[in-house]
């Protein structure tokens, strides 16, 4: 349904980018789209990780859809902008970690899409690339500002303002990457990461990413208040209790 799926597989959510015939090129309709899902899988307390994949052999995103934008006027294109920004903020702002699965293409918006997830899997096909400059335009999804936490100043701006492209091993050695999997295998190895985390403590996992998301940036001490909200957070919360005793008792826990 315009261009995005949502899949269940008990705690684990899956948001599929889903125009495999335009390369999951992001139109008006699939960032609406994209928007409503994320805020649906926000509010839901069942799901505890989530994986953002992609339809198709070529691409996991290619950014904008141009054809789309070329027939725009300014006008219009401004008024676009906050619906793209919903999208990309959607899936930033997932409180539940999410792990982008990416194969092919990841250029403009879609790189951006997966530096704004958590955890980055990606297969031998993976190409990565910011090349916004390379037709007048600057990285807007997020861009500038998350491949500079993820990657430092000298990398962030090598990418930026070259607009050239990474290949997996690249991206590996650039810290872009998380994890290296073989051709044809990233979503199956980010559903089984996402399975893993989401057999802890949601309480514990949501407040640890609140944690190391607020914490870039700021000072040491400030991020140590953080890590101490988090703390108390998950400490005096029932799955602290129930993980202690499931641990005592020497079984699994179950977390409500």
């Amino acid at each position: 349904m315009d261009g995005v799926t949502l899949r269940r597989d008990g705690n684990v959510a899956e948001i599929v980018l889903d125009r495999p015939e335009a390369l999951n090129a992001l139109s008006t309709a699939m960032a609406r789209r994209l928007a409503d899902v994320c805020a649906e899988v926000s509010s839901d307390a069942a799901v505890r990780a989530v994986v953002l994949s992609a339809s198709g052999e070529k691409a996991f995103c290619v950014g904008a859809d141009l054809k789309e934008r070329n027939a725009m006027t300014d006008d219009e294109i401004l008024a676009q902008r906050p619906v793209f920004r919903a999208a990309f903020g959607g899936v930033l702002n997932l409180p539940q970690p999410v792990i982008a699965a990416v194969h092919g293409y990841a250029l403009g918006g879609g790189c951006e899409f997966a530096l704004s997830t958590d955890l980055i899997v990606a297969d031998e096909t993976a190409v990565f690339g910011l090349p916004e400059v390379s037709v007048g335009l600057v990285p807007g999804g997020g861009g500038t500002q998350l491949a500079l936490r993820r990657l430092g100043p000298g990398r962030a701006a090598d990418l930026v303002f070259t607009g050239r492209r990474l290949s997996i091993d690249e991206a590996l050695a650039y810290g872009l990457v998380d994890r290296k999997v073989p051709a044809g295998s990233a979503r199956e190895e980010a559903l089984t990461l996402a399975g893993v985390i989401a057999q802890n403590s949601p309480i514990a996992v949501r407040a640890a990413k609140r944690a190391l998301r607020q914490g870039a940036g700021v000072s040491l001490d400030a991020g140590l208040d953080l890590e101490e909200n988090a703390w108390r957070t998950a400490a005096m919360s029932p799955d602290r209790r129930e993980g202690i005793a499931a641990f005592t008792e020497k079984r699994k826990p179950n977390w409500g």
